[in-house]
């Protein structure tokens, strides 16, 4: 009688301990929704909890630009062109000075004549963020215009590339290289995430390259190295983002968050929206995450 009463209080601790922790979202919303409005500037967060299906939505709807988060639609671009067969990943593609985009690039350094992967090329552009790769990736994908219409089958309306395509001058001149909305950048890391980009394979394709950021020092940088993270960064002097998917112990989830108008121009990590992306990675993760 008494081993059997010992046994179910182990039992009882045993579950009580692995059991995930309540998630106040109201409570966390609250939180987010004063740190946004604290910021200098416009800010936009979408949250998603996978388990639970729980978001919380602020300012999810309004347009921002997408900075170099728009990588990621340039990339599922490719992955479908690769599903087609029109293009391989391992194929070899000539560089030539016409591309070069002035930066720190590593494709930029390239010399005329020499060759890249198309897979080199794809990883620099999602894990180093590389400029120059990923105007090579627009134009092999058929230009903005081809990913746009890619982004418009997945069903997404808002996101778009303007930067070097036709009858869409007004909106580079207002978001640059291409627009978005917290909550369509976190659906189309969900899609990838849940294997629905093309197909399953390419999707996980997708999924591991963007989970090999160099960029950890902001929305990254309050999760333990030991969870993966599948992201991509954004930052031009007013608009800073962020988007990723947390495979956290108390359930993934999706998180991102993109500023504008930021009175912040200046270039360092302390910069307010580098700042805000990782105060609000750290909140919900000390809610969510653990």
């Amino acid at each position: 009688m008494k081993l059997t009463y010992l046994a179910s209080c182990i039992l009882f601790l045993l579950v009580a301990c692995s059991s995930p922790q309540q998630i106040d979202f109201e409570q966390l919303e609250a939180e987010l929704r004063e740190k946004a409005n604290a910021f200098a500037g416009d800010a936009g967060i979408h949250f998603k909890h996978i388990p639970t299906g729980r978001e919380i939505a602020i300012n999810a709807d309004t347009l921002f630009p997408t900075a170099s988060t728009i990588k990621v639609p340039l990339a599922v671009r490719i992955a479908e062109l690769v599903d087609e067969g029109v293009l391989h990943y391992d194929s070899l593609h000539v560089y030539e000075d016409r591309l070069f985009y002035p930066g720190s690039d590593l494709v930029g350094a390239m010399r005329e004549g020499e060759t890249i992967s198309l897979r080199k090329m794809v990883f620099l552009s999602l894990s180093f963020s590389d400029n120059t790769a990923s105007l090579w990736m627009q134009e092999l994908g058929g230009t903005g215009t081809m990913v746009n219409e890619a982004m418009a089958r997945l069903g997404l309306e808002h996101t778009r590339v303007n930067s070097r395509t036709d009858g869409r001058q007004d909106d580079f001149r207002r978001y640059g290289w291409g627009q978005t909305t917290p909550r369509e950048m976190s659906q189309l890391m969900e899609m990838i995430f849940r294997g629905e980009v093309i197909n399953e394979a390419r999707s996980e394709e997708l999924y591991r390259l963007l989970s090999k950021t160099l960029w950890d020092e902001t929305g990254i940088a309050p999760i333990p190295n030991t969870v993966n993270v599948a992201s991509k960064q954004g930052s031009v002097r007013a608009s800073k983002s962020e988007t990723m998917v947390v495979n956290a112990p108390g359930g993934d989830y999706i998180l991102t968050v993109i500023t504008k108008n930021q009175e912040d121009r200046s270039t360092g990590s302390e910069n307010e929206g580098f700042v805000l992306i990782r105060d609000v990675s750290r909140m919900i993760w000390e809610a969510v995450g653990e």
